[in-house]
């Protein structure tokens, strides 16, 4: 589906406001009241996982977020909505994904956090999100694009928080 939005830019001046990203992102799709599938792109170190702690403690988690770059999924079930943590960087195939039935994640009302979805290309579902992040001086640029009708409402959303919530 082609969403005719503009893309949200935001700098994030540290760590902590890239992690406040993380919590406004759970934020947004609690009131949402839906799940959604975030696809999460970026060089290594521009802060993908530390933009996924922030919305697993945004919805509640009180424990460690590690990147699952070895299990391929860390599951979030007791959180509300369940949140599962992709990191595909090690997939050897994209039909890997098959095998540890990775439909069954994008069922119901879940939030999936994809980091390198592009090593799942022709297996992933849609995004109804991509964050884009880079490097820029001494902080990180995200670009959030809606990719659905459920990303327009999550983007529009996040572009009405207040400023001090991510925006350094």
């Amino acid at each position: 589906m082609d969403v005719a939005a503009q893309e949200l830019s935001l700098f994030l001046k540290d760590e902590v406001a890239t992690e406040n990203l993380g919590r406004g992102l759970a934020t947004v799709v609690v009131q949402a009241g839906q799940g959604a599938t975030v696809f999460l792109e970026g060089n290594l170190g521009t802060g993908k996982t530390t933009l996924s702690r922030g919305v697993m403690r945004g919805l509640g988690h009180d424990g460690a977020v590690k990147s699952p770059t070895y299990t391929i999924v860390e599951p979030y079930e007791h959180l509300s909505p369940p949140a599962y943590h992709f990191d595909l960087y090690r997939l050897g195939d994209p039909e890997e994904l098959e095998f540890m039935g990775i439909r069954d994640y994008f069922q119901g009302q879940s939030l999936c956090l994809i980091e390198w979805p592009e090593r799942g290309q022709g297996i992933l579902p849609e995004p109804d999100l991509w964050i884009r992040l880079s490097v820029s001086g001494d902080g990180r640029k995200a670009l959030v694009s809606a990719a659905t009708t459920v990303g327009a409402a999550l983007q529009a959303r996040l572009a009405a928080m207040p400023l001090s919530g991510f925006r350094g």
